[in-house]
C-alpha cells in the first residue's frame, strides 16, 4: 500500500490535449448554465477553468462515490459566486450531480444553487458566497487536519494525511475576515493549505485599482505564507506551483494566478461585464467559435468523459488504500483507533455528560458564582473526557473562562495543542471554527464578549445555515459588566441572535443551568449554540435544574397549588432569574401568587410539545398577566408576555449596582412595575 505522504505524492499524468479539452468543457458548461438560468456569474469559472483543471485532474485526492470519505482532500471555492466551476467539476468527476442538475442551475429544488451549499450538493465541502468566509473556513479545515494527525498518527501508521485546497478571489482578499484568518494561518504555519488566487484584477464596479492597490503577494509574505506567482492559464506553471505548495509543510501557500475573467468571450473577456450576468447568446456563440467548440449547449466531449471515467478507479483505490491503513491501525492501536472511529462518527465520548453532572452536583447551593466561571468548570470537565474538544478565545481567555487545562497552545511546535489563541480576530475565529466542525473528528468552541458577537455575525449565520455544532461562548452578557460602559454593554444582542434561524441561544440563570446549557450544546448536532454568560456572580439556586435547560423553559418557583389561583407569571432569563424569584417572594408576602418560569432557551422551548408548553405557560394566565425580565432589548418578548422589565437604550459607565438601580432592575422596581400593571 502507498506510504508516500500526501504532500509528496506526484501528480497524476494527464494528456495536455485532453486537459485543454477539460478546461474548454468547464467554460462551455458555465456559459450555458448561466445563460439558460438567465442568472449567474460566468466570468470566474471561465477565468479559473485552467487552474481548476490542473488541480482536479492531477492533484485532488477524493472519491466521488463517497463524498464524506474522511481522509479526502478538502476543496473550498471561496469565490462562491463562481459556483458553476465546482458544479461542472463535480459532474465531470462522477459525483451524484447529473447534467440535468446543471441545466437546472439556480432553479427551485436544484442541487445547483446560486452559491455552493454544504449538505445540499454532494461534494461541496463548505457553503460559500459571502466573500472571505470560505477562505477562513479552509484555515479551520487545515488546522483540524494537523491537530488530528498530531494526535492519532503514530510511527508506521499515517491515517490522517490530506490537503486543503481552495480558489480565492480579489473580493475574498479584500474582506477583513480573510485577513484575520490569513494572519493566523501564517502564524500557525499550516503547511497543508494551498490556495489558488484568481488574480484577474476585476471587481464588480470595474478594475480592482478602484479600491485594491496593495501588493497582495507581499502582504501574504508578511503574514508568513509561501507565495508563488504564475500565469493561471499555463497548465505547466500551475502544476509546478501546486507541487511546490504541497511540499512546503511549514507554511500555507498562496499561488497568485494571473487570469483573465471571462477568458475567451470575444468582447467581455477581462471586463467586469462578464462577472455577474449572462454573457448573452451572441457572446456565448462567439466564445465557442473562438475556442473551436460546438454550439450545442452543455457539450461534453467523449475524451473528457473517458479521462474522468478512467480516474474513477484511482479515486476508489485511494480510499481503499486508506481503509487498509485504517484496518492495520485498528489492529496495532485498537483503543486509539476505536476512539478515532467514534469521533469521526461524531459521537460524544462515554462519560462526557456524566462528568458534567458531577460538576453541577459539586456547586455549593446558595453560593455566588458567575456563569462564566461555571462554564469554565464545565469546559475543564469536558476536556478531561473528550480528547478532541478544542477551542479558544479572541484574546480574552481569562475573562471568558475559555482555557483548557493541561494542554499547550496550538502552534507549529505543539500541533496537538487544544488551546487556540485566536487573537483579536472574532470574525475569523468563528469561521475557522466552522471549518474545524466541517472537517469533523473534533468538537470546537470559541469565546468573546457578547457585545462582540456583532463582529462574528456573518460566520455565525453560515454556521447556522450549514447546521454545524459549534459552541459560541459569549460572556459579559449585559450592562451588569459595569464600568466599561456602553461600548461593551450588550443591549440588543440576545434578541438579535434569537432572530437567526437554527441558532440555539441559551442564557442560563445560575451555575447549575450553565452546566445544563453545555449539556444541551454538546448533544445538539444539527446547529450551533450560543451561551450567554454573566461577568457577575449569581446565587446558585436549589430550585434550578441542569437537565431542565434542554426543555427551554420550566417552572422554578410555583406561586399557587392550582393554575386558577395564579395572579401572574414572571418569565426570566440569566441574571434576572434571581431577581424574578425575589420579587415574586416579596409579592407573596402581600398575598400575590406569582409563578416564576426560567426560560434559558427560547428555541428549545418552542420545540417542546404543546402539552408541555401549556404546563409551563398556561393559557389561563394570558400574556396580559405575564411579566418578562431580561437585561436587554424587549423587542420579541411580546411572544410570551405583554409586559417587560428590560432595557431599550444604551448603558452607561458606572458600578453594576448603581446601574441596576438606575435602570429599574431591583426588587422594589419590579414590585412597583407589577403594581402598575395590575392596578
Amino acid at each position: 500500500m502507498p506510504s508516500t505522504p500526501r504532500a509528496e505524492q506526484r501528480p497524476r499524468a494527464v494528456d495536455p490535449a485532453i486537459a485543454e479539452q477539460v478546461a474548454k468543457t468547464i467554460k462551455g458548461l458555465a456559459m450555458d448554465a448561466v445563460q439558460q438560468a438567465n442568472s449567474g456569474h460566468p466570468g470566474m469559472p471561465m477565468g479559473c477553468a485552467d487552474l481548476a483543471t490542473v488541480l482536479w485532474t492531477e492533484f485532488l485526492v477524493h472519491d466521488p462515490s463517497d463524498p464524506e470519505w474522511f481522509d479526502r482532500d478538502r476543496f473550498v471555492l471561496s469565490a462562491g459566486h463562481g459556483s458553476m466551476l465546482i458544479y461542472a467539476l463535480l459532474h465531470l468527476t462522477g459525483y451524484d450531480l447529473s447534467l440535468d442538475e446543471l441545466k437546472n442551475f439556480r432553479q427551485w429544488g436544484a442541487k445547483t444553487a446560486g452559491h455552493p451549499e454544504y449538505g445540499h450538493c454532494p461534494g461541496v465541502d463548505v457553503t460559500t458566497g459571502p466573500l472571505g468566509s470560505g477562505f477562513a473556513s479552509g484555515v479551520g479545515m487545515a488546522l483540524a487536519e494537523r491537530f488530528l494527525a498530531a494526535r492519532y498518527n503514530v510511527e508506521g501508521h499515517s491515517v490522517i494525511d490530506h490537503m486543503t485546497y481552495g480558489v480565492v478571489s480579489d473580493g475574498d482578499l479584500m474582506e477583513g475576515i480573510a485577513a484575520e484568518a490569513a494572519s493566523l494561518a501564517g502564524h500557525l504555519g499550516l503547511g497543508k493549505l494551498v490556495y489558488l488566487y484568481d488574480d484577474n484584477q476585476i471587481s464588480i464596479d470595474g478594475g480592482t485599482d478602484l479600491s485594491f492597490g496593495e501588493d497582495v503577494a507581499k502582504r501574504f509574505e508578511a503574514y508568513g505564507w509561501h507565495v508563488l506567482r504564475v500565469d493561471g492559464h499555463d497548465h505547466a506553471a500551475v502544476r509546478g506551483a501546486i507541487e511546490a505548495g504541497r511540499a512546503k509543510l511549514d507554511q500555507p501557500t498562496l499561488i497568485c494566478c494571473r487570469t483573465v475573467i471571462g477568458q475567451g468571450a470575444p468582447t467581455k473577456a477581462g471586463k467586469s461585464a462578464s462577472h455577474g450576468a449572462p454573457l448573452g447568446p451572441d457572446e456565448v456563440a462567439g466564445a465557442k467559435q473562438a475556442m473551436g467548440w460546438p454550439e450545442q449547449p452543455f457539450h461534453i466531449p467523449g475524451s473528457v468523459s473517458e479521462l474522468f471515467g478512467g480516474q474513477t478507479a484511482a479515486h476508489g483505490q485511494n480510499k481503499a488504500d486508506w481503509s487498509a491503513r485504517m484496518n492495520a491501525y485498528r489492529e496495532a492501536q485498537p483503543e486509539r483507533a476505536a476512539e478515532l472511529d467514534a469521533l469521526i462518527r461524531g459521537e460524544l465520548p462515554a462519560g462526557t455528560l456524566e462528568a458534567l453532572d458531577g460538576v453541577s452536583a459539586g456547586f455549593e447551593l446558595g453560593a455566588s458564582l458567575a456563569t462564566r466561571k461555571a462554564s469554565q468548570a464545565a469546559i475543564k470537565a469536558i476536556a478531561a473526557i473528550h480528547p478532541t474538544f478544542l477551542g479558544g478565545s479572541a484574546d480574552l481567555a481569562g475573562s471568558n473562562g475559555a482555557k483548557l487545562p493541561d494542554s499547550p497552545g496550538q502552534s507549529k511546535q505543539a500541533p496537538e495543542g487544544r488551546n487556540i489563541h485566536f487573537g483579536v480576530r472574532e470574525h475569523g475565529m468563528a469561521a475557522i471554527c466552522n471549518g474545524m466542525a466541517l472537517h469533523g473528528g473534533v468538537r470546537c468552541f470559541d469565546a468573546t464578549f457578547l457585545v462582540f458577537s456583532d463582529f462574528m455575525r456573518g460566520a455565525l449565520r453560515l454556521s447556522a445555515l450549514m447546521g454545524l455544532p459549534v459552541v459560541h461562548v459569549f460572556t459579559h452578557d449585559s450592562f451588569f459588566l459595569g464600568e466599561d460602559g456602553p461600548t461593551h454593554q450588550p443591549i440588543e444582542h440576545a434578541m438579535s441572535l434569537r432572530a437567526m434561524p437554527n441558532l440555539h441561544v441559551i442564557r442560563p440563570g445560575d451555575a447549575r443551568e450553565t452546566v445544563g446549557a453545555w449539556k444541551l450544546a454538546l448533544t445538539r448536532s444539527e446547529g450551533p449554540t450560543a451561551l450567554l454568560l454573566t461577568r457577575q456572580g449569581l446565587t446558585i439556586d436549589a430550585r434550578t435544574e441542569a437537565d431542565a435547560v434542554a426543555k427551554g423553559a420550566y417552572v422554578v418557583r410555583e406561586g399557587a397549588s392550582e393554575v386558577g389561583a395564579l395572579d401572574g407569571i414572571f418569565i426570566a432569563t440569566g441574571s434576572e432569574l434571581g431577581l424574578a424569584c425575589e420579587a415574586a417572594a416579596k409579592l407573596a408576602e402581600a398575598g400575590k401568587a406569582i409563578r416564576v418560569v426560567s426560560m434559558p432557551c427560547w428555541e428549545a422551548f418552542a420545540a417542546q410539545d404543546a402539552a408541555y408548553r401549556e404546563s409551563v405557560l398556561p393559557r389561563a394566565v394570558g400574556r396580559e398577566r405575564r411579566l418578562a425580565l431580561e437585561a436587554g432589548a424587549t423587542l420579541g418578548w411580546e411572544r410570551y408576555a405583554d409586559h417587560t422589565v428590560g432595557i431599550d437604550h444604551f448603558g452607561a459607565s458606572a458600578p453594576a449596582k448603581v446601574l441596576a438601580e438606575k435602570f429599574g432592575f431591583t426588587v422594589d422596581a419590579v414590585v412597583a412595575r407589577w403594581a402598575a400593571i395590575t392596578g
